[in-house]
């Protein structure tokens, strides 16, 4: 049963998502206030936060900030809705992902098991597989390192995480939704031209293998796929 902590002051809305998730299969620890729930969040007992913006005592941002600089915990940010503001400063300092409020209880349901997925593979993936090589092109994922014929690429952070999510799935078509949500921590907007920018300027970095054919290929309307040369 995964635990979640719950940081929100307002009570009547801790209790109805307490009662919504324990249904869901989650076990909930409410706080009311910033400083209590950092507190509790460094305690390392939870797997997941789900963090207020608007808290008494100390606010969401800087709960957050404190929190990053010991704990990689996933953290869900609550922000009001249409306030751009708080999603993008929320991202920037590390949230995994943001639920303006009111909200639906099933996509905090859906915005939760999707991170944890998320957050366990990457585990896994650490432990099991640090290093990715696929024909000339070599990562070392703890390094933070991408190599074309042992010469250092230059990438930059996301880049290098998108890299390391295509090279994953070689040879199999990667979604938008799905690159935007793990790499950018956002959801995909249909106006949102930044994941593009980022594929395009990894393609010209890696540039095109000795028979000229793309390894980044374009899937229109779905996504992007890392080719592998036959055999």
């Amino acid at each position: 049963m995964n635990q979640i902590l719950l940081i929100d002051d307002d009570e009547e809305l801790c209790e109805l998502v307490s009662e919504y998730l324990t249904v869901e299969g989650f076990s909930v620890e409410s706080v009311h206030d910033g400083a209590g729930g950092l507190e509790n969040a460094k305690a390392e007992m939870h797997d997941l936060v789900i963090l207020d913006v608007m808290l008494p005592k100390m606010n969401g941002f800087d709960v957050l900030r404190s929190l990053r600089q010991t704990s990689k915990i996933p953290v869900l940010m609550l922000t009001a809705r249409g306030d751009d503001m708080e999603r993008i400063v929320g991202l920037e300092i590390g949230a995994d992902d943001y639920l303006p409020k009111p909200f639906n209880p099933r996509e905090l349901v859906a915005r939760i098991r999707a991170i944890l997925r998320r957050s366990e593979t990457e585990a896994h993936t650490l432990i099991s597989s640090d290093k990715i090589q696929i024909e000339d092109i070599e990562v070392s994922i703890s390094g933070r390192s991408a190599k074309k014929d042992a010469e250092d690429l230059g990438l930059t952070a996301v880049e290098f995480d998108l890299l390391v999510a295509l090279l994953r799935e070689a040879g199999k078509v990667v979604k938008k939704e799905d690159l935007s949500e793990t790499v950018l921590e956002r959801k995909l907007s249909p106006f949102d031209r930044s994941l593009d920018m980022h594929i395009s300027n990894l393609r010209k970095k890696l540039g095109d293998r000795a028979d000229g054919d793309d390894r980044i290929k374009t899937i229109r309307s779905v996504g992007y796929i890392y080719t592998v040369q036959s055999a």
